[in-house]
């Protein structure tokens, strides 16, 4: 299961829609390992003042790749992140997450560098085969 959802939250959902307030707590608390590489990401995309952040380092075992895989893969969760941060996730292999400040200069152009096929395959190493 990709998130850990109480009664009361279930209970919203089945009568109508869920806010993104409530929806984003959901998610901070089911997956902290992907909150933390995604809320680090952006703090360092906004000190950086470049408008772009990502990050390299691998997750420490198979559930922490489980929780970015999942958070980043569903359209929910990675659109109500994007609301919540206000920035455009991408993300690369198994745990190369980066955040975009698409109203910095040149950060749409890097945007778009970052998730062409091109960026993909020279993102690849031996290393990443089982990722």
């Amino acid at each position: 299961m990709s998130l850990t959802v109480d009664d009361r939250l279930l209970e919203k959902a089945m009568r109508g829609e869920v806010d993104d307030a409530s929806f984003v707590a959901c998610v901070r608390d089911s997956l902290p390992y992907a909150w933390e590489v995604v809320s680090g990401v952006v703090a360092r995309m906004r000190e950086g003042g470049d408008g772009f952040a990502d990050n390299r380092t691998p997750p420490p075992d198979e559930r922490a790749r489980g929780e970015l895989l999942r958070v980043l893969a569903s359209d929910a969760m990675r659109g109500a992140l994007e609301r919540h941060f206000g920035v455009r996730l991408a993300f690369q292999n198994c745990h190369r997450v980066a955040a975009f400040d698409l109203g910095a200069a040149g950060a749409a152009d890097r945007h778009a560098r970052f998730v062409s096929p091109r960026a993909q395959l020279l993102n690849q190493s031996p290393e990443l085969v089982d990722c």
